[in-house]
C-alpha cells in the first residue's frame, strides 16, 4: 500500500495537539506497560499494522515480554495478565467498540474496581488517543516498519 499523504505536514497544529493529550496521558501516572497493552489491543483491533508495529516495539523496548505481547489478542484467555490489566483490556475493547454496546454497566463496575475516577478517565483519554492515531494511520495509509523507539536500549541495538 502507498501512503496517500502525510497527516503531520498536512495538518502540523491539529497533530501537535493530539501528541499534547499523548504528553498529558504519559504524565498522568497509568503505568507505561499498562498502557502500550492498551495502546496495542485498541490498534489489533483497528487493524492498523503501523500502530501494532510500534507499540509492540515500544513495549519490548521498555522491557515486555514476548509472551505477554502475542496474548495480547487472545488475552481473554491466558493467564500472564493482572486483573487491572483485564480490567484495561476490557475498558479498551468496549470504548474502542463503542458503537457496538455503549460501554455496558458491568464493564463501568469492574474497571471501576480497578481504577479510581481519574485514572478512569485517564485511561479513556488514553483509548481516545490510540483510536485517533490508528484512524489517521489506517485512512492514509501509514506504512508500517519504519518505527524506531526513541529509547537509549533500542539506539543501542538499531543498526548504525
Amino acid at each position: 500500500m502507498e501512503q496517500r499523504l502525510s497527516y503531520s505536514k498536512a495538518a502540523p497544529e491539529g497533530i501537535e495537539n493530539l501528541r499534547k493529550l499523548e504528553g498529558y496521558i504519559k504524565k498522568s501516572g497509568l503505568e507505561p506497560d499498562l498502557m502500550e497493552l492498551v495502546k496495542l489491543r485498541a490498534s489489533q483491533l483497528n487493524g492498523c499494522a503501523y500502530c501494532i508495529d510500534m507499540h509492540t516495539k515500544d513495549a519490548r523496548t521498555n522491557g515486555e515480554s514476548e509472551q505477554r505481547l502475542y496474548g495480547v489478542s487472545a488475552w481473554h484467555e491466558a493467564p500472564f495478565y493482572s486483573e487491572r490489566e483485564r480490567a484495561a483490556l476490557t475498558w479498551t475493547e468496549a470504548v474502542t467498540l463503542i458503537s457496538q454496546d455503549h460501554v455496558p454497566d458491568e464493564i463501568y463496575a469492574e474497571a471501576r474496581k480497578y481504577f479510581s475516577e481519574k485514572e478512569l478517565v485517564d485511561l479513556t483519554l488514553g483509548i481516545i488517543a490510540i483510536n485517533s492515531w490508528n484512524r489517521l494511520a489506517v485512512s492514509f495509509r501509514t506504512p508500517a516498519g519504519s518505527y524506531q523507539p526513541d529509547h537509549p536500549a533500542a539506539k543501542k541495538d538499531s543498526p548504525k
